[in-house]
């Protein structure tokens, strides 16, 4: 039985200067206006932002993340730097390995630059989705095998021990969250991650929906919201805790998914069956006791609640 950690009390998160890489894309941008709108001073650094328009108060940086010069005087003078960046997803790992390798380089090369410059702690955005493959007991601690079955969850995996192996050599303080199936406002519906983003965008747009299996697969679903939450208390926790899922704690299945968006829009998404994916695993639930209980981090939205704001943005947009 795991023993809960008493946290220290917390630096005040505007104490603090972030740099958040990626900060255009999904996640990204949610956490940008969260931190801008807590006062904290937040640069967001990626290739694209997706939505320029939502980004008041905070400073865009553009840059590859590959580019070590250009990547250094982004980080440079910050307190913490955000990891949200990834060059490939879940469903296109295994055909693009040469690509998650790449991730891995990267990311070693900016945490080779993080301690360089001074950087004081790295937040890195891992998948609880894949780290664990065929998990073995759901919901799934952080304390369970790691046995990845598609590229995308090995080289997250492998960052995730670099990150350590960094703070064991080089004193670089960091957090990993292990983040379930999160969705809501900013899914940028162009890549395919995403389900949820991706059933309400092509329905809305009345257009024709490929689902890989019967849709029995289960699956966690946590509300971005719930998720930047989270990313605030890594930024300033002060725990020995290093690795944390984030999740709703809570499985659904993908037909049951199809059923509160239909009911939501009020009509019936064209389906397009396909057959099944061996990247796919039955289900994946994820056991957040851990981020309770050191992180003093809950889930706050309901998935009708989110699924209803989440559907809302999408109709305004």
């Amino acid at each position: 039985m795991w023993a809960p950690v008493i946290n220290p009390p917390r630096t005040a998160l505007s104490d603090r200067s972030c740099v958040v890489l990626g900060g255009g894309g999904f996640i990204g941008t949610n956490l940008c206006r969260r931190l801008a709108a807590s006062g904290v001073h937040v640069r967001a650094f990626g290739r694209h932002a997706h939505f320029p328009n939502q980004m008041d108060n905070i400073e865009w940086y553009p840059g590859d993340f590959r580019d070590t010069a250009t990547l250094a005087n982004a980080i440079a003078a910050f307190d913490v730097v955000v990891h949200l960046v990834h060059a490939t997803t879940p469903q296109s790992s295994n055909l693009e390995m040469a690509g998650d390798v790449e991730s891995i380089q990267a990311s070693v090369a900016m945490f080779d630059t993080c301690r360089k410059v001074g950087v004081k702690r790295v937040v890195f955005v891992s998948s609880g989705g894949t780290v664990y493959g065929r998990a073995q007991q759901t919901p799934t601690p952080e304390t369970a095998p790691t046995e990845p079955i598609t590229a995308y969850g090995v080289s997250k995996l492998a960052i995730e021990k670099y990150l350590g192996l960094y703070e064991r050599l080089h004193n670089l303080d960091y957090r990993v969250l292990r983040v379930a199936n999160a969705y809501g406002p900013f899914h940028n519906a162009t890549k395919s991650q995403g389900i949820i983003g991706t059933l309400i965008s092509r329905a809305l747009r009345g257009q024709k929906i490929e689902i890989w299996g019967d849709g029995s697969v289960v699956r966690d679903f946590v509300y971005v919201d719930d998720v930047v939450d989270a990313l605030e208390a890594a930024i300033v926790d002060r725990s020995d805790q290093r690795i944390f899922n984030i999740g709703s704690g809570q499985g659904r299945s993908l037909r049951d998914i199809i059923t509160m968006i239909e009911r939501q829009l009020a009509m019936t998404l064209d389906i397009e069956w396909q057959a099944h994916r061996l990247q796919d695993v039955p289900a994946s639930i994820l056991n957040i006791d851990r981020a309770r209980d050191v992180l003093g981090w809950h889930p706050k939205t309901s998935l009708d609640s989110g699924l209803e704001k989440t559907v809302d943005w999408w109709k305004r947009r």
